[in-house]
């Protein structure tokens, strides 16, 4: 089923997600629905709070292609789409800058740099711990979503310059969604 994407503006993008205590077939199904909502959108990730939910839930699907050929070797054992339940990112190193967008801001997009390789641990959806280390775009959306989760935005990385480039946009989706920035 296809979830309502929340839109910047509303309260619950800037929630803390709360841990899940166990993967249930209701967890299980939303997660299914939020791969189905992430693919509709085109979008390569989605936390749960975008679909107005407060567990500590992301899917990430990363088209093949998208990344460079190296990266793409490294991450080519990482099973897509990923469905992590309580991730954390345990390990981080190097950095790199790239446009990031987001399909709670709609047409606002901005460069900012992340780490470039992220190790992270979380469940998968039998309960089972799992762990894996991710570099270049699959890093960065591990990044993005994992913030999503901790109520963080991408735009609060972003260069003041940048944000400030951005503000009409910005006031004008977060007025239309609530008003909360």
């Amino acid at each position: 089923m296809v979830l309502r994407i929340c839109k910047y503006g509303e309260k619950v993008l800037r929630e803390k997600a709360q841990p899940v205590v166990c993967v249930t077939d209701d967890l299980r199904r939303l997660a299914d629905d939020m791969v189905e909502t992430m693919h509709q959108a085109k979008g390569v990730g989605l936390a749960a709070e975008q679909v107005g939910r407060l567990e500590r839930l992301c899917v990430i699907d990363i088209p093949g292609g998208c990344e460079d050929e190296a990266d793409e070797l490294f991450n080519a054992p990482i099973p897509m789409p990923l469905k992590l339940f309580n991730p954390e990112i345990i390990a981080q190193e190097g950095s790199q800058k790239d446009k990031e967008g987001c399909l709670s801001f709609p047409n606002v997009g901005g460069s900012l740099v992340r780490a470039a390789q992220v190790t992270c641990q979380y469940l998968d959806e039998v309960n089972r711990p799992q762990m894996i280390t991710a570099r270049g775009f699959l890093a960065r959306a591990l990044q993005h979503e994992i913030d999503h989760l901790n109520g963080i935005l991408y735009i609060d990385h972003l260069s003041a310059v940048e944000r400030l480039s951005f503000a009409p946009k910005l006031k004008k989706l977060a007025k239309a969604n609530g008003g909360v920035r």
